[in-house]
């Protein structure tokens, strides 16, 4: 299963005979079987019709909306999938400090191991070092076992990603993409614009896969009480966002695959912004990502692909939130 991007901004998105259909005003650009799509991500002014739209919905398979920038609109999502007896009992449980204080724990636990990794792999190929944010890094992680609030355990977590993001730049050997720090809405820079791309895409995975175990995408635990925002989104993604995204962008720049001339600047206006072609080569690296399979996730014994994965990780939050157990949430590991 895989995710349909539409980039082209005059393309319509039909579906005929049991086959999504993109074309343009010139011809049939592309074609494939519905029951392979797990969603549809437009980018930009495509136009989708109200035919596909309702088989979309029939199926359970949401659409995302883009601008050709990359901002997130929004999404168009069945209610097949809801459970009201699963979300009271998530309610209740977002309410509880106990219960949300020893899941976040294990959450940003994994986060901080999956960044050190990460930073340990890029450092074996490069002439610089980074042990120091490393030794800092796994400090941080185990200073979040004594956390006795979440707003401590989100101390340790800004704290880890401060010292991470430093080490990422000093890893990136592609000088055009060098960066300070996470920045964002808008990116200031070539490296934190594909990063904020990138998480909003993941954030729409993760959305999708709470949904279609249930769950309701705004009752978080470690992120809580943030109007308009899929707090619950935002805690599933805390563990991928380093083993997804952040090594998909230096991958990218550190095999000089995207250019600086990828990028653009509007007058008079902040921000960093990537054009069609690298949005094109962007997605298409993210999306080979996710469909890559992987054995980072200990209660199985098998390869599953990271959007698989997904699934498998809501799922077991729905256990732990029914057994109303966090230590059943096992968060992926990378080593």
């Amino acid at each position: 299963m895989a995710q349909l991007y539409v980039t082209k901004n005059n393309a319509t998105i039909g579906v005929t005979n049991g086959r999504i259909e993109v074309k343009e005003r010139s011809g049939l650009l592309r074609t494939l079987p519905i029951e392979n799509i797990d969603g549809i991500t437009i980018m930009g002014n495509a136009q989708i019709t109200t035919q596909c739209i309702g088989e979309c919905l029939r199926r359970g398979i949401s659409v995302q909306y883009y601008s050709s920038k990359g901002a997130y609109f929004g999404k168009l999502s069945s209610t097949k999938h809801v459970n009201t007896k699963r979300q009271k009992a998530q309610a209740r449980l977002s309410d509880n400090e106990e219960f949300s204080l020893a899941l976040s724990k294990r959450i940003i636990k994994a986060k901080i191991n999956n960044q050190t990794v990460i930073l340990r792999r890029y450092q074996r190929t490069s002439v610089n070092e980074v042990n120091e944010e490393i030794n800092a890094m796994i400090y941080l992680e185990k200073k979040v076992d004594g956390a006795t609030s979440i707003s401590e355990v989100i101390g340790y977590e800004g704290n880890a990603a401060r010292l991470y993001f430093k080490g990422l730049n000093i890893l990136v050997k592609n000088p055009d993409f060098h960066f300070k720090g996470r920045n964002r809405q808008p990116p200031r820079d070539k490296f934190n614009s594909m990063l904020s791309l990138g998480y909003s895409i993941l954030m729409n995975e993760i959305f999708g896969a709470i949904e279609g175990r249930g769950l309701n995408p705004y009752f978080g635990f470690l992120h809580q009480d943030k109007e308009k925002h899929p707090t619950l989104a935002s805690d599933l993604m805390e563990e991928w966002r380093a083993i997804i995204v952040d090594s998909t962008v230096m991958s990218l720049v550190n095999g000089f695959e995207i250019s600086e001339e990828n990028f653009f600047r509007y007058e008079n206006f902040p921000g960093v912004f990537i054009d069609k072609d690298g949005c094109n080569i962007f997605i298409n690296k993210l999306e080979k990502r996710l469909q890559t399979t992987m054995k980072y996730i200990d209660y199985i014994d098998y390869s599953v692909s990271f959007r698989r994965a997904f699934d498998m990780q809501a799922l077991q939050l729905c256990k732990a939130i029914e057994e109303k157990e966090p230590t059943i949430y096992q968060p992926a590991l990378i080593r």
